[in-house]
Protein backbone atom coordinates (compact mmCIF):
# COMPACT_ATOMS: atom_id res chain seq x y z
CA UNK A 1 0.00 0.00 0.00
CA UNK A 2 2.99 2.62 0.88
CA UNK A 3 4.11 2.31 -2.50
CA UNK A 4 1.05 2.85 -4.05
CA UNK A 5 0.52 5.99 -2.09
CA UNK A 6 4.11 6.78 -2.95
CA UNK A 7 3.29 6.33 -6.81
CA UNK A 8 0.19 8.29 -7.11
CA UNK A 9 1.82 11.31 -5.79
CA UNK A 10 4.61 10.58 -8.23
CA UNK A 11 2.24 10.33 -10.95
CA UNK A 12 0.43 13.30 -10.38
CA UNK A 13 3.66 15.19 -9.95
CA UNK A 14 4.97 14.14 -12.81
CA UNK A 15 1.57 14.22 -15.01
CA UNK A 16 1.73 18.59 -13.85
CA UNK A 17 5.19 18.78 -14.76
CA UNK A 18 4.30 17.09 -18.31
CA UNK A 19 1.10 19.14 -18.68
CA UNK A 20 2.73 22.14 -20.68
CA UNK A 21 4.64 20.56 -22.62
CA UNK A 22 1.55 17.72 -24.19
CA UNK A 23 -0.58 20.70 -24.44
CA UNK A 24 2.03 23.03 -26.16
CA UNK A 25 2.52 20.20 -28.89
CA UNK A 26 -1.17 19.54 -28.89
CA UNK A 27 -1.91 22.67 -29.77
CA UNK A 28 1.49 22.81 -32.53
CA UNK A 29 -0.28 20.12 -34.22
CA UNK A 30 -3.58 22.07 -34.38
CA UNK A 31 -5.32 18.78 -32.61
CA UNK A 32 -8.14 21.45 -31.79
CA UNK A 33 -11.87 20.57 -30.00
CA UNK A 34 -14.14 20.35 -33.04
CA UNK A 35 -17.25 21.37 -30.83
CA UNK A 36 -20.80 19.82 -32.37
CA UNK A 37 -23.22 22.64 -33.33
CA UNK A 38 -26.54 20.70 -31.89
CA UNK A 39 -24.94 20.94 -28.12
CA UNK A 40 -24.80 24.09 -25.74
CA UNK A 41 -24.21 27.41 -27.26
CA UNK A 42 -21.81 28.17 -24.53
CA UNK A 43 -19.34 25.46 -25.33
CA UNK A 44 -19.06 27.23 -28.75
CA UNK A 45 -16.16 29.56 -26.92
CA UNK A 46 -14.31 25.95 -26.46
CA UNK A 47 -13.33 25.24 -30.04
CA UNK A 48 -10.35 25.09 -30.75
CA UNK A 49 -8.93 24.03 -26.86
CA UNK A 50 -6.41 20.96 -27.77
CA UNK A 51 -8.08 18.03 -27.41
CA UNK A 52 -6.65 14.62 -27.00
CA UNK A 53 -5.42 15.37 -23.84
CA UNK A 54 -6.33 11.63 -22.57
CA UNK A 55 -2.37 11.14 -23.81
CA UNK A 56 -1.02 13.14 -20.46
CA UNK A 57 -2.51 10.53 -17.97
CA UNK A 58 -2.14 7.48 -20.15
CA UNK A 59 1.80 8.18 -20.96
CA UNK A 60 1.80 9.19 -16.45
CA UNK A 61 0.08 5.86 -16.07
CA UNK A 62 2.10 3.86 -19.12
CA UNK A 63 5.58 5.11 -17.05
CA UNK A 64 4.77 5.30 -13.70
CA UNK A 65 2.84 2.12 -13.69
CA UNK A 66 5.27 -0.15 -15.32
CA UNK A 67 8.27 1.70 -13.00
CA UNK A 68 6.22 0.99 -9.68
CA UNK A 69 4.99 -1.98 -10.53
CA UNK A 70 8.41 -3.58 -11.84
CA UNK A 71 6.58 -5.29 -14.98
CA UNK A 72 4.30 -7.00 -12.74
CA UNK A 73 2.36 -9.14 -15.12
CA UNK A 74 -1.24 -8.28 -14.15
CA UNK A 75 -0.76 -4.65 -13.59
CA UNK A 76 1.11 -4.63 -17.02
CA UNK A 77 -2.23 -6.57 -18.71
CA UNK A 78 -4.31 -3.64 -16.97
CA UNK A 79 -2.42 -1.35 -18.45
CA UNK A 80 -2.52 -2.81 -22.00
CA UNK A 81 -6.19 -3.06 -22.03
CA UNK A 82 -6.81 0.58 -20.46
CA UNK A 83 -4.20 1.84 -23.62
CA UNK A 84 -6.25 -0.41 -26.02
CA UNK A 85 -9.41 0.99 -25.53
CA UNK A 86 -7.78 4.38 -25.72
CA UNK A 87 -6.14 3.87 -29.20
CA UNK A 88 -9.73 3.09 -30.55
CA UNK A 89 -10.33 7.02 -28.91
CA UNK A 90 -7.01 8.17 -30.61
CA UNK A 91 -8.14 6.65 -34.29
CA UNK A 92 -11.64 9.10 -33.26
CA UNK A 93 -10.19 12.12 -32.37
CA UNK A 94 -7.77 12.04 -35.39
CA UNK A 95 -10.10 11.47 -37.85
CA UNK A 96 -12.27 14.36 -35.81
CA UNK A 97 -9.00 16.61 -36.51
CA UNK A 98 -8.71 15.41 -39.89
CA UNK A 99 -12.13 16.06 -41.02
CA UNK A 100 -12.11 19.27 -38.78
CA UNK A 101 -15.22 17.77 -37.69
CA UNK A 102 -17.16 16.41 -34.85
CA UNK A 103 -17.87 13.50 -36.42
CA UNK A 104 -14.33 11.02 -36.38
CA UNK A 105 -15.19 7.11 -36.45
CA UNK A 106 -17.83 5.72 -37.77
CA UNK A 107 -20.22 3.53 -35.24
CA UNK A 108 -19.75 0.16 -36.71
CA UNK A 109 -15.93 1.09 -36.73
CA UNK A 110 -15.79 1.92 -33.22
CA UNK A 111 -17.76 -0.97 -32.36
CA UNK A 112 -15.93 -3.62 -34.44
CA UNK A 113 -12.60 -2.24 -32.41
CA UNK A 114 -14.35 -2.48 -28.96
CA UNK A 115 -15.41 -5.80 -29.46
CA UNK A 116 -11.89 -6.69 -30.99
CA UNK A 117 -10.38 -5.62 -27.85
CA UNK A 118 -13.00 -6.91 -25.63
CA UNK A 119 -12.17 -10.50 -26.78
CA UNK A 120 -8.79 -10.26 -26.35
CA UNK A 121 -9.02 -9.25 -22.88
CA UNK A 122 -11.97 -11.61 -22.53
CA UNK A 123 -10.07 -14.37 -23.62
CA UNK A 124 -6.41 -13.40 -21.68
CA UNK A 125 -8.64 -13.28 -18.08
CA UNK A 126 -10.61 -16.62 -18.86
CA UNK A 127 -7.70 -18.33 -20.41
CA UNK A 128 -4.57 -16.98 -18.65
CA UNK A 129 -6.02 -15.55 -14.93
CA UNK A 130 -8.58 -18.70 -15.07
CA UNK A 131 -12.14 -16.32 -14.84
CA UNK A 132 -15.13 -17.33 -15.53
CA UNK A 133 -17.61 -16.34 -12.83
CA UNK A 134 -19.23 -13.21 -12.40
CA UNK A 135 -20.48 -12.11 -8.65
CA UNK A 136 -23.96 -11.55 -7.76
CA UNK A 137 -23.75 -8.47 -5.43
CA UNK A 138 -25.42 -8.23 -1.83
CA UNK A 139 -25.67 -12.51 -1.64
CA UNK A 140 -22.00 -12.40 -2.58
CA UNK A 141 -22.74 -15.51 -5.01
CA UNK A 142 -20.62 -16.35 -8.03
CA UNK A 143 -22.33 -17.91 -11.31
CA UNK A 144 -20.47 -19.79 -13.77
CA UNK A 145 -20.15 -18.87 -17.24
CA UNK A 146 -17.42 -21.14 -18.04
CA UNK A 147 -16.49 -19.62 -21.69
CA UNK A 148 -19.45 -17.74 -22.23
CA UNK A 149 -17.54 -15.41 -19.94
CA UNK A 150 -15.53 -14.17 -22.71
CA UNK A 151 -18.89 -12.54 -24.35
CA UNK A 152 -19.63 -11.41 -21.37
CA UNK A 153 -16.59 -9.45 -20.41
CA UNK A 154 -16.91 -8.22 -24.36
CA UNK A 155 -20.68 -7.21 -23.43
CA UNK A 156 -19.10 -5.59 -20.34
CA UNK A 157 -16.21 -3.65 -21.88
CA UNK A 158 -18.71 -2.18 -25.19
CA UNK A 159 -21.30 -0.54 -22.56
CA UNK A 160 -18.48 0.89 -20.03
CA UNK A 161 -16.79 2.68 -22.24
CA UNK A 162 -19.45 4.04 -24.17
CA UNK A 163 -21.43 5.44 -20.60
CA UNK A 164 -17.51 6.72 -19.77
CA UNK A 165 -17.48 8.46 -22.96
CA UNK A 166 -20.75 10.20 -22.64
CA UNK A 167 -20.08 11.41 -19.39
CA UNK A 168 -17.16 13.33 -20.64
CA UNK A 169 -19.12 16.52 -21.64
CA UNK A 170 -18.33 19.31 -19.94
CA UNK A 171 -15.00 20.53 -18.36
CA UNK A 172 -13.64 18.31 -15.06
CA UNK A 173 -16.58 15.94 -15.24
CA UNK A 174 -15.22 12.73 -16.19
CA UNK A 175 -11.59 13.37 -14.38
CA UNK A 176 -13.69 14.04 -11.05
CA UNK A 177 -16.34 11.04 -11.40
CA UNK A 178 -13.73 8.66 -12.46
CA UNK A 179 -11.05 9.23 -9.17
CA UNK A 180 -14.20 8.97 -7.37
CA UNK A 181 -14.92 5.57 -9.21
CA UNK A 182 -11.11 4.62 -8.98
CA UNK A 183 -10.71 5.35 -4.64
CA UNK A 184 -13.39 2.66 -4.77
CA UNK A 185 -10.89 0.17 -6.57
CA UNK A 186 -8.15 1.28 -4.69
CA UNK A 187 -10.70 0.43 -1.53
CA UNK A 188 -11.59 -3.10 -2.62
CA UNK A 189 -8.06 -3.80 -4.07
CA UNK A 190 -6.54 -3.36 -0.53
CA UNK A 191 -9.66 -5.48 1.21
CA UNK A 192 -8.79 -8.44 -1.43
CA UNK A 193 -4.99 -8.06 -1.02
CA UNK A 194 -5.21 -7.34 -4.81
CA UNK A 195 -2.21 -5.56 -4.98
CA UNK A 196 -1.88 -4.79 -8.87
CA UNK A 197 -5.37 -3.29 -8.60
CA UNK A 198 -4.19 -0.83 -5.79
CA UNK A 199 -1.09 0.73 -7.42
CA UNK A 200 -2.79 0.25 -11.14
CA UNK A 201 -6.05 2.41 -9.53
CA UNK A 202 -3.50 4.73 -7.46
CA UNK A 203 -1.37 5.99 -10.33
CA UNK A 204 -4.06 6.61 -12.74
CA UNK A 205 -5.77 8.61 -9.50
CA UNK A 206 -2.21 10.44 -9.41
CA UNK A 207 -2.27 10.85 -13.69
CA UNK A 208 -6.11 12.43 -13.44
CA UNK A 209 -5.06 14.71 -10.62
CA UNK A 210 -2.41 16.63 -12.82
CA UNK A 211 -4.94 16.35 -15.33
CA UNK A 212 -7.70 18.22 -13.71
CA UNK A 213 -5.40 21.03 -13.13
CA UNK A 214 -5.11 21.52 -16.73
CA UNK A 215 -9.14 20.31 -17.78
CA UNK A 216 -11.21 22.06 -14.94
CA UNK A 217 -13.47 25.03 -15.48
CA UNK A 218 -12.53 26.81 -17.62
CA UNK A 219 -9.92 23.67 -19.11
CA UNK A 220 -6.99 24.43 -21.05
CA UNK A 221 -7.18 20.95 -22.64
CA UNK A 222 -9.89 17.98 -22.96
CA UNK A 223 -9.11 14.58 -22.84
CA UNK A 224 -11.16 13.74 -25.79
CA UNK A 225 -12.73 10.09 -26.73
CA UNK A 226 -8.57 9.22 -26.31
CA UNK A 227 -8.73 9.60 -22.60
CA UNK A 228 -12.47 8.86 -22.07
CA UNK A 229 -12.61 5.28 -23.66
CA UNK A 230 -9.65 4.57 -22.09
CA UNK A 231 -11.01 5.70 -18.60
CA UNK A 232 -14.20 3.04 -19.59
CA UNK A 233 -11.36 0.24 -20.34
CA UNK A 234 -9.80 1.53 -16.86
CA UNK A 235 -12.61 1.08 -15.15
CA UNK A 236 -14.11 -1.89 -16.68
CA UNK A 237 -10.69 -3.88 -16.01
CA UNK A 238 -10.67 -3.02 -12.43
CA UNK A 239 -13.97 -4.07 -12.05
CA UNK A 240 -13.63 -7.60 -14.01
CA UNK A 241 -10.09 -7.88 -11.73
CA UNK A 242 -11.98 -7.17 -8.53
CA UNK A 243 -15.02 -9.49 -9.66
CA UNK A 244 -17.28 -6.35 -8.92
CA UNK A 245 -19.01 -6.13 -12.21
CA UNK A 246 -22.15 -5.95 -11.62
CA UNK A 247 -21.32 -3.80 -8.41
CA UNK A 248 -20.43 -0.82 -11.22
CA UNK A 249 -23.51 -0.26 -11.77
CA UNK A 250 -24.31 1.20 -8.58
CA UNK A 251 -20.10 3.27 -8.05
CA UNK A 252 -20.69 4.16 -11.19
CA UNK A 253 -24.19 5.80 -10.78
CA UNK A 254 -23.22 8.71 -12.39
CA UNK A 255 -22.37 6.69 -15.52
CA UNK A 256 -25.46 4.77 -15.95
CA UNK A 257 -27.20 7.93 -15.66
CA UNK A 258 -25.86 9.42 -18.06
CA UNK A 259 -26.63 6.75 -20.63
CA UNK A 260 -30.06 6.11 -19.45
CA UNK A 261 -30.83 9.82 -19.97
CA UNK A 262 -29.67 9.52 -23.60
CA UNK A 263 -31.31 6.42 -24.34
CA UNK A 264 -35.06 7.22 -22.82
CA UNK A 265 -34.02 11.35 -24.72
CA UNK A 266 -33.47 9.10 -28.34
CA UNK A 267 -36.41 6.63 -27.35
CA UNK A 268 -39.34 9.25 -26.92
CA UNK A 269 -38.26 11.65 -29.09
CA UNK A 270 -38.70 9.24 -31.75
CA UNK A 271 -41.97 7.58 -30.66
CA UNK A 272 -43.95 11.70 -29.93
CA UNK A 273 -41.02 14.05 -30.83
CA UNK A 274 -41.22 15.40 -27.75
CA UNK A 275 -38.32 15.75 -25.10
CA UNK A 276 -37.74 14.28 -21.82
CA UNK A 277 -34.61 16.54 -20.91
CA UNK A 278 -33.80 19.87 -22.13
CA UNK A 279 -30.85 18.48 -24.29
CA UNK A 280 -28.78 15.18 -23.52
CA UNK A 281 -26.81 13.47 -22.20
CA UNK A 282 -28.05 14.81 -18.46
CA UNK A 283 -25.13 17.28 -17.81
CA UNK A 284 -26.34 19.51 -20.30
CA UNK A 285 -30.05 19.38 -19.15
CA UNK A 286 -28.37 20.36 -16.05
CA UNK A 287 -26.36 23.50 -17.92
CA UNK A 288 -29.56 24.38 -20.09
CA UNK A 289 -31.82 25.08 -16.24
CA UNK A 290 -28.55 27.27 -15.45
CA UNK A 291 -26.04 25.23 -13.55
CA UNK A 292 -22.66 26.21 -13.60
CA UNK A 293 -20.29 23.13 -15.30
CA UNK A 294 -18.43 23.56 -11.27
CA UNK A 295 -21.54 23.20 -9.91
CA UNK A 296 -22.60 19.99 -11.97
CA UNK A 297 -19.07 18.53 -11.30
CA UNK A 298 -19.36 18.88 -7.55
CA UNK A 299 -23.02 17.60 -7.53
CA UNK A 300 -21.85 14.39 -9.49
CA UNK A 301 -18.58 13.53 -7.95
CA UNK A 302 -20.51 13.67 -4.45
CA UNK A 303 -23.43 11.21 -5.88
CA UNK A 304 -20.65 9.34 -6.86
CA UNK A 305 -19.07 9.32 -3.50
CA UNK A 306 -21.72 8.25 -1.96
CA UNK A 307 -22.30 5.39 -4.29
CA UNK A 308 -18.34 4.48 -3.79
CA UNK A 309 -19.77 4.15 0.13
CA UNK A 310 -22.58 2.20 0.02
CA UNK A 311 -21.41 0.25 -2.12
CA UNK A 312 -17.99 -0.69 0.09
CA UNK A 313 -20.06 -1.01 2.85
CA UNK A 314 -21.94 -3.75 1.18
CA UNK A 315 -19.21 -5.52 -0.63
Amino acid sequence: MEISVIALFVSMAAGIAMGPYVIGKLRAFKLGQNIRQEGPESHLVKQGIPSMGGVLFLSVLLIAGLLFSGLNLTVVFMIVVTLSFGLIGFLDDFLKVKKKSSDGLSAKSKMAYLLLFGILAGGVLHFGFDYDAVRIPFVNNEVSLGIFYVLFVVVFFAAVTNAVNLTDGIDGLSSTVTICVLIFYVLVGVKQGQEPVVLFSSVLIGGLLSFLVYNRYPAKVFMGDTGSLALGGAVGIAALMTKTELLLILVGIVYVVETLSVIVQVAVFKKTGKRVFKMAPIHHHFEALGWKENKIVVVFASVTLLAVAVAYLVL
